[in-house]
């Protein structure tokens, strides 16, 4: 024990909870899927003041913002349940500040969905739906 009252295993990082292992295995399952489609992806993880941006890629002339969710089963509601009215407001928005801060002229945008249910010990069911919003 130090003197601040601690123990040297108090202070190590914990292991990142079972949901976001799973968010993170759903993302790179969905970039491969983006991928295996001939898009060119050009940010992950954008992260601004309205929120964050999943995936953006591109297929040379349209910009295509992807929306992942990945959930283990569908106790809770499929996946893309989870993409609110209110979600998809906050993903235009930040949609925008991207093309602002890239200086993307005007350009076609299409917001995709890709909703994954990754049971344990399954294999990954992926749909993608295109324009979903």
């Amino acid at each position: 024990m130090s003197t601040l009252g601690v123990t040297v295993e108090t202070l190590t990082r914990p292991e990142p909870a079972e949901h976001l292992r799973l968010g993170r295995a759903g993302e790179e399952l969905a970039v491969r899927h983006v991928r295996s489609l001939g898009l060119v992806v050009l940010s992950r993880n954008w992260r601004c003041r309205d929120g964050e941006l999943d995936l953006v890629a591109t297929d040379g002339a349209l910009l295509i913002v992807f929306e992942v969710k990945t959930r283990s089963g569908d106790g809770f509601g499929l996946p893309a349940e989870a993409v609110t009215p209110e979600k998809q407001a906050r993903i235009r928005r930040c949609a925008h500040r991207w093309l602002r801060e890239f200086r993307v002229g005007w350009c076609p945008i299409r917001f995709d969905v890709i909703a994954i249910v990754w049971p344990g010990g399954a294999r990954p069911r992926l749909r993608h739906l295109p324009g979903a919003f």
